[in-house]
């Protein structure tokens, strides 16, 4: 290291140290150690077409960089938007692909790629021969097609296309065309801020109606808003054939969606309509549904939904009238809606909250009810004309029921099949397989009556993943595979061949890292590995890792994964510095909290939102501790947030330091978003901790004052649990250093920037060492390496000072 590297970092760990200075502070990088596990070459994804003969191979940088985020961005109704580019101006894209055939042999290279590629939106033809994607250039987005028997891509679209509101392209049921949408000719400028002279305020007003909503980020603010947002969400839809010919299909207008009818033949189309709001974000601003024939021929406008600023209070709560159309996939044309029996309201009591209707094409009969569920609709799995399987939940009781039906004798009289908690891992049934039907559509995988489901397979045993039969008619079920593989974990992802019985699978272990193989279910043939991709983390190999199952001081079981570094002898006797790593989660009933849904043959991926890069400074790490918080019966879980958190901080502490590895002394705690709201809590309420770092966390309840994570209760209903949760209002109580670091551009709901500004400022003005570190240009989860790097760095400096190297001291 030269001598100019040298000053820099010690005038950098000088600045460091003045805790209540302004720094500015270049970018700095973590130690060599974290630095080698941090910048790594990231594998491609896999993109398997529907028979698992031929798959893309998709290659991203590991990393953005912060010149990508510092390009323009407007962030208007919950969207954020590249202007220039007209594309989500946070979207990861793909630099490089290729296609390689699942039989074997080296991946082939696509030829007539653009060069320094951004792509993204992929979507297969119906018949898997062609995959349409979008290429972002500088000034625009354009579509590509691949033809992956040829492996080579040609350009269809200039570099016009709107994807502002997601992906821009549908295929045509035959595989001849695609609809796209582009920018319209009458497209108005954007207004610049400050362009326009104001000439009055801009002013909201409540007539008395209770509009109950959460805390959004990115809404409008005024009218020149409204204009530049009406504008980036216009599109005209287009038709492309696939010798690159387009035709006008539908004129401008705000287009959210299009989806073909399983037949090809019509379309249904929601656009967004006026008026907009300032306190919800687009995906409650007005819109139509309309169905159009494949000449663009409206065939039935069968949907108008209002601006919906007003609901009734509560996570059940939904709006009244028709939602959640989609098309039945059993049938050519048939469309499938719900609507609430109950007004939408979860505080009216009725035997059925919703009912299920179809409506056949042309749409202009009677709708015919399909049947109705106890709790709130949530979907449909269509399966043969005797078979189809329901599904309904209610969050307050966290239970889910399945129901299968006879869809040719309706309405249908639904036998329940699993009366579920869903948070209950170890009685979950598993999942019911799909295949394609000549559709093209998902529908149930059946053998006559029976069925298939694939399970995660949790057990207080360890996890098995399974594959189960089951015959609809008696409910009997008879599980056909069960992975025992010792050392790894098996991820069952997908059904190739029923009649083979033939699936794809994904195969790990703490160091080899996750690859695809096809297993023949009925054979004990070891199963085919189709990629081999190498492990980016070979320096994390000889590390120890364990779940490491403990009691809470009530009984309950908790767990969590612990490392320990790869050079640590255990029998040693020597003590180690500990960092937990956490994140709350409610329940309503002790056996679902206390169940453990860890595996130790999961792969070890260090990320930046983990200790696990610590291991390579000699700590040992206490991975996804459980932080349960329960409430049964009438009880809300966070009635007793604050004495349940700390007993599950002091469980982990004492489960690690019963096995002789740490010293108690000098433990570390960290989370992310409500994990950063449970770190500040347990520095105020306990003193268990040496230090913490909280990151993008809300520790000021009453700035949310409608609700937050799982409470669904106001400040007013209960003003003692928003106060008293609220590390904000117990700032006086801190007294472990805490490390505060935030995006800038956070849009997650309620963890604005100005939660952590605010706290720091309580916190300095009490006297607590604290350390505020903001970000630029990030969002509630970061991006540029450049941040990501100053991360490790700020975080390593903290651990070293606060807790590997702090000064002995005794706690009470």
């Amino acid at each position: 290291m030269n001598k100019n590297r040298i000053l820099t970092a010690v005038l950098g760990v000088l600045a460091f140290a003045k805790a209540y200075s302004q720094i500015n502070l270049e970018y700095q990088k973590p130690p060599k150690e974290i630095m080698e596990l941090f910048d790594f070459e990231r594998p491609p994804s896999v993109l398997m077409d529907k028979d698992a003969d031929k798959m893309i191979l998709a290659y991203r940088d590991t990393y953005k960089s912060i010149d990508q985020l510092s390009e323009k961005e407007l962030r208007l109704g919950g969207l954020r938007i590249n202007p220039k580019t007209n594309i989500g101006s946070r979207t990861t894209f793909i630099t490089r692909m290729e296609v390689a055939d699942v039989a074997g042999g080296e991946p082939r290279k696509i030829s007539g790629l653009p060069a320094k590629a951004k792509i993204s939106n992929l979507n297969w033809s119906p018949d898997y021969k062609m995959v349409a994607f979008t290429n972002t250039v500088s000034d625009g987005t354009e579509v590509w097609m691949l033809n992956v028997d040829k492996a080579s891509a040609k350009k269809m679209t200039p570099a016009a296309v709107n994807a502002n509101m997601g992906n821009p392209i549908s295929w045509m049921k035959d595989n001849s065309a695609i609809l796209v949408k582009m920018l319209p000719a009458d497209r108005k400028p954007l207004i610049e801020t400050g362009d326009i002279t104001p000439t009055g305020p801009t002013i909201s007003v409540s007539d008395g109606s209770k509009a109950q909503n959460r805390t959004y980020q990115d809404l409008l603010k005024n009218t020149n808003d409204e204009q530049n947002f009406e504008q980036l969400a216009r599109s005209e839809i287009i038709k492309v054939n696939m010798n690159g010919t387009a035709y006008d299909f539908l004129p401008a207008g705000m287009y959210r969606s299009l989806s073909f009818s399983p037949d090809g033949s019509e379309i249904m189309v929601r656009e967004m309509q006026r008026p907009f709001s300032y306190i919800v974000t687009y995906g409650r601003f007005p819109y139509t549904v309309k169905i159009y024939d494949t000449n663009a021929n409206l065939v039935k406008q069968v949907n108008e939904v209002p601006l919906m600023e007003e609901m009734p209070k509560g996570f059940m709560a939904t709006r009244k009238g028709k939602r959640r159309f989609s098309w039945r996939a059993d049938q050519p044309k048939t469309l499938v809606y719900a609507e609430a029996l109950d007004e939408g309201d979860p505080e009216n009591e009725v035997e059925y909250r919703d009912v299920v209707y179809q409506l056949k094409s042309p749409y202009n009969g009677k709708p015919q009810e399909i049947l109705r569920t106890i709790n709130r609709y949530s979907g449909i799995t269509w399966g043969d004309k005797n078979n189809a399987i329901a599904y309904d939940y209610w969050w307050n009781t966290r239970n889910r029921k399945v129901y299968h039906f006879n869809p040719s004798k309706l309405p249908a009289k639904p036998k329940v099949l699993y009366d579920l908690n869903y948070q209950d891992a170890y009685a979950d049934p598993g999942s019911f397989a799909t295949k394609q039907n000549d559709y093209g559509r998902s529908v149930l995988a059946l053998d006559g009556n029976t069925a298939f489901l694939v399970g995660d397979g949790y057990t207080p045993d360890g996890q098995f993943p399974f594959v189960a039969e089951q015959n609809l008619k008696t409910e009997k079920t008879k599980r056909i595979y069960t992975s025992k593989m010792e050392g790894k974990k098996e991820s069952l992802v997908d059904m190739i061949d029923f009649d083979d019985k033939t699936m794809l699978v994904q195969i790990e272990s703490p160091t080899d890292y996750p690859n695809y193989y096809i297993r023949d279910l009925d054979s004990k043939k070891a199963p085919q590995q189709i990629t081999d991709f190498e492990n980016p983390f070979k320096a994390l190999s000889g590390v120890h890792k364990e779940v490491l199952n403990y009691k809470r001081n009530d009984g309950l079981d908790l767990s969590g994964t612990l490392y320990l570094p790869a050079d640590y002898d255990k029998d040693g006797g020597e003590k180690l510095p500990l960092l937990v790593w956490a994140y709350p989660r409610e329940y309503k009933d002790k056996n679902s909290a206390g169940q453990n849904t860890q595996n130790p043959n999961e792969f070890i991926y260090p990320y930046y939102g983990s200790f696990v890069y610590w291991l390579t400074q000699g700590y040992a790490v206490l991975d996804d501790a459980a932080f349960p918080i329960v409430g049964e019966g009438e009880e809300e879980p966070n009635d007793t947030f604050i004495p349940q958190l700390v007993a599950n901080g002091r469980a982990a502490i004492d489960a690690v330091d019963d096995l002789g590895y740490i010293d108690r002394n000098r433990v570390g705690v960290g989370g992310h978003s409500y994990g950063a709201f449970m770190t500040a809590n347990l520095l105020s309420h306990s003193d268990d901790f040496a230090a913490g770092i909280a990151r993008s966390g809300a520790y000021n309840r009453t700035l949310t004052p409608f609700g937050f994570q799982s409470e669904e209760r106001s400040y007013w209903d209960d003003p003692n649990i928003y106060n008293t949760m609220s590390p904000f209002m117990n700032a006086e109580k801190m007294d472990e250093p805490l490390l505060l670091i935030h995006g800038e551009a956070d849009n997650n709901s309620g963890t604005y920037p100005l939660q952590s500004e605010r706290y720091f400022n309580a916190l300095k003005g009490l006297g607590a060492t604290a350390r505020l570190v903001m970000l630029p240009k990030e969002s509630h989860g970061y991006a540029a390496k450049e941040s990501l790097m100053h991360v490790l760095w700020e975080q390593h400096q903290w651990l070293e000072k606060y807790v590997k190297n702090k000064k002995e001291q005794s706690k009470p």
